[in-house]
């Protein structure tokens, strides 16, 4: 009995917070005091609201204490995420005159008129009186201006979390940060600690973001996590750590029903990426959604995030490759996700990819492209950081991932934005070349980590009839300084009746 008292002791229990239970690997520790900080408008309310709303949902007593926001205010943001507070008990030490509930006057008085002894006395007072099992106390800066000294207000929050420890209530304590020479008391003394950050970006909406710096006695994943408010609450986008996931079985590998087939010397390797790389206007979108059909074809489902186009291009150009895409749209085997980057923080897309493979069990991976994702990651590093974890556990999955990524320029010397070559298993190349006076496109395949692939250059064609790879050209020179010339003969070009699309 006594050891089944310490297992319970501290258990976790759910946070109500979608993605925050994964930071603590499993939920704020039962009956503990947590601090839950950050500027205001940060989001700590919501968390706590989710929070108690959570515990009414599961049939638990639970108790919002309010000294700085009204009923009325809490009110109104329930419904603004279209929530309602039947159920949950608020106290609050706001004036009579800004509550909605008359029966509450006699007990409402502003916590200014009040020495510090007594505010924390009907504090625990409506806490003796509830008997809760989950609280909020919001919030401890107005302890702090009471207090008018750090060693009192250390002394009051002691006696706080003493007071919710021995009669075992799970607390969140939120403080926006008025008095930060004072935070290291608060990490010392509660259980956890949650920090709740925004900014503003020199472009585009605020970005949002969540640490979990302590919590005793759990390996915490810590540092920086991105996270989103919106009607329905705060959602935390836990980083994605590769390690934390389990290896699949792979299958055979996914081919294009294509000559690209014959450069990969049987098709894509499950579990692998591939690199798109050439200017704009090459084929790389194309050669993509050539894959995604005949996986589509094959029963499986893809996810295709793209940056820069629109979902009516997207299935435009592939119709007009002969390729009829609108169908598994439908279904449901294709996912399309149109993405602003400028919009949309890197780890919400990371959650995004991480859905799709997790609950739609999606076979193929399509981002294109690497150029619009970089927008929404303005530093180099954290992005190859991030991409590193991203194709690492896509390939754990067993998933095969295309990659898209533009040149600078469209002939000449070229380079990219950043060079993920190192981290692809496989490199496709693909660029223009002129011959007879007009322009052509040529690919080749420059690296494959799981097998032989051929070293060959071939043209290819994009037209109504779909994608067509032609023989391996011989003569070709100044491949790899962007742009080829081709020295044979009329004879090993492929024959072009219409102009390309």
């Amino acid at each position: 009995m006594e050891n089944q008292v310490v297992m319970d002791d501290a258990a976790p229990i759910d946070s109500g917070v979608p993605g925050l239970n994964h930071l603590m690997r499993g939920g704020f520790a039962k009956g503990r005091a947590h601090l839950v900080e950050g500027r205001p408008g940060s989001g700590k309310t919501t968390v706590g609201l989710q929070f108690l709303l959570d515990g009414v949902r599961r049939g638990e007593t639970c108790l919002y204490i309010t000294l700085s926001e009204s009923r009325r205010e809490l009110i109104s943001v329930a419904r603004r995420h279209g929530w309602s507070l039947d159920g949950l008990e608020i106290y609050e030490l706001v004036p009579p005159e800004l509550s909605l509930d008359k029966s509450k006057y006699q007990s409402m008085l502003h916590s200014s008129e009040l020495e510090l002894g007594e505010t924390l006395e009907m504090a625990l007072a409506a806490i003796e009186k509830h008997k809760p099992t989950r609280l909020v106390f919001d919030s401890l800066s107005e302890i702090r201006i009471l207090s008018q000294g750090s060693l009192r207000y250390r002394r009051q929050v002691l006696a706080l979390k003493s007071f919710v420890l021995l009669n075992d209530i799970t607390t969140l304590f939120l403080d926006d940060l008025t008095g930060e020479q004072d935070d290291l008391n608060l990490h010392s003394v509660c259980h956890g600690v949650l920090r709740l950050e925004h900014y503003v970006p020199a472009y585009g909406a605020e970005r949002r973001r969540a640490r979990l710096i302590k919590m005793r006695g759990v390996q915490i994943r810590g540092g920086f996590h991105d996270m989103v408010i919106r009607p329905g609450g705060v959602t935390i986008f836990p980083r994605l750590t590769a390690a934390d996931h389990a290896q699949v079985e792979f299958g055979a590998d996914a081919q294009s029903g294509t000559g690209l087939d014959d450069l990969f010397k049987g098709g894509l390797p499950r579990g692998t990426s591939t690199l798109l790389m050439g200017p704009s206007g090459t084929g790389k979108s194309s050669i993509s959604a050539r894959y995604a059909y005949a996986a589509l074809k094959r029963g499986e489902p893809v996810y295709l995030v793209t940056f820069e186009e629109t979902r009516r291009i997207i299935l435009a150009r592939a119709e007009g490759l002969g390729m009829d895409l609108a169908p598994f749209l439908e279904s449901g085997l294709l996912t399309l996700d149109q993405v602003d980057p400028a919009e949309l923080s890197p780890g919400e897309i990371t959650g995004r990819l991480q859905q799709a493979v997790e609950a739609s069990g999606v076979k193929m991976v399509i981002i294109d492209s690497l150029t619009g994702y970089l927008n929404s990651l303005p530093e180099e590093q954290q992005l190859l950081l991030q991409m590193h974890e991203i194709l690492t556990y896509l390939n754990q999955q067993g998933i095969v991932t295309l990659l898209l990524l533009a040149n600078h320029g469209l002939i000449g010397h070229m380079n990219t934005p950043v060079d993920l070559t190192y981290l692809s298993d496989s490199v496709m190349l693909l660029r223009y070349f002129e011959a007879e006076g007009r322009i052509r496109r040529a690919v080749s395949v420059v690296k494959k980590r799981t097998g032989p692939h051929e070293d060959a250059i071939r043209e290819f064609t994009l037209s109504s009839d779909g994608l067509s790879v032609g023989e391996p050209l011989s003569q070709f020179s100044g491949v790899l300084s962007g742009t080829p010339r081709f020295e044979g003969d009329r004879a090993s070009l492929m024959r072009q009746s219409q102009p390309e699309s």
